[in-house]
């Protein structure tokens, strides 16, 4: 039974997955349907977290709209995350970045690892 389900999984997996990790700067090009028509909609903003395995891993990206912090968790291969795109790599120590939320302005930012 177990084969089964990994089997099926595999199957859901995207051939090219993107490299990047948590505290780096991404562009999601997420699709959104509007009635009958879809169109391709981009959040840009900081990488919280990745968690989960196989084709349940999700990855949660935070950006700041007119002020408001605005989070969004993605499945990372879902079929309507068309493409994730690196902007800019951050240098960070954590796992997870849930000290970001209490953040406003500059305190808000990520360094940028610079090789």
């Amino acid at each position: 039974m177990n084969d089964i389900i990994k089997a099926i999984e595999e199957e859901q997996l995207k051939q090219e997955v993107p490299e990047f990790s948590v505290g780096d700067t991404v562009r999601v090009y997420g699709k959104i349907k509007e009635g009958n028509r879809e169109r391709v909609q981009v959040f840009e903003g900081v990488v919280l977290k990745k968690q989960g395995g196989s084709n349940r891993a999700t990855f949660t990206v935070r950006k700041s709209s007119n002020g408001i912090g605005v989070e969004k968790t993605w499945p990372l291969h879902s079929p309507n995350v068309e493409k994730v795109e690196l902007v800019r790599k951050g240098k960070v120590r954590r796992a997870k970045l849930n000290y970001l939320r209490d953040r406003v302005g500059k305190k808000a930012k990520v360094k940028e690892l610079v090789k």
